[in-house]
């Protein structure tokens, strides 16, 4: 990414308290810091691959950024993006900038850390505004290609961003749990056959024989219908 470039952007969330404790108010990061990278020119989307945010920019090869969400930088902040580096061009961490002053952003150490690393940080505050605190040095070595080919594809297959990153605790919306309501919202109205759905899901077949979630169930040969878990996974996502 260009340093030069602006350095804030304002995101259409202000960082609202909760009384959830940190898991639940890391997913209130996701949307300024997706406004962000959007502003970069990357499709972003969360929960990918057991990373909060990727965010990737078409070329050959693409540009493949990943982001790791606290409520504050801390060292453990720090070792997640260690670990995700092997996969992708750029690491950033994005964090809430303490209101007092008092956070590891205002660390001279923390901050050598992560140039020292590569590591780009960002700066959320209660408003919503994005703060670059410290650029990526420079593109960094891909070194696990299977890894970053298993982030793209499931980026690309992934259809919108249905997962706000920084969340673990529910169900994560993936490309194949996508296919697999499409085919369940198709058999809403009585069973289907893998070649009737296959127009709408290519992969319908694999997907019934499969049974990841329950949902589905054999009525006769060629022919599945849904079951209770399917119905209630309708009502859960509506298609």
């Amino acid at each position: 990414m260009d340093p030069a470039r602006d350095s804030r952007l304002k995101a259409v969330c202000p960082i609202r308290p909760s009384s959830q404790g940190d898991q639940a108010l890391e997913t209130t990061l996701y949307p300024p810091v997706k406004v962000f990278l959007e502003g970069l020119g990357f499709v972003v989307k969360g929960e990918i691959g057991g990373c909060d945010i990727v965010a990737v920019k078409d070329g050959e090869p693409p540009l493949v950024v990943i982001g790791e969400l606290k409520m504050r930088f801390n060292l453990d902040l720090v070792l997640q993006a260690v670990d995700r580096a092997a996969a992708c061009d750029e690491v950033w961490i994005a964090a809430r900038v303490s209101t007092r002053g008092s956070g590891r952003e205002g660390d001279a150490r923390f901050r050598n850390l992560c140039r020292r690393l590569g590591f780009g940080m960002l700066g959320v505050t209660d408003a919503g505004g994005v703060d670059i605190l410290v650029s990526p040095a420079a593109p960094m070595p891909r070194r696990d290609a299977k890894r970053r080919s298993r982030l793209v594809d499931e980026h690309r297959r992934r259809h919108g961003d249905p997962a706000l990153g920084g969340g673990s605790r529910a169900p994560i919306m993936t490309a194949y749990r996508q296919q697999a309501l499409r085919c369940a919202a198709a058999m809403a109205d009585g069973p289907k056959s893998p070649r009737e759905l296959r127009p709408i899901v290519p992969t319908a077949a694999q997907i019934l024989r499969g049974n990841v979630y329950g949902w589905f169930e054999r009525i006769a040969r060629g022919s599945y219908g849904l079951t209770e878990a399917g119905r209630v996974a309708l009502v859960r996502w509506p298609q």
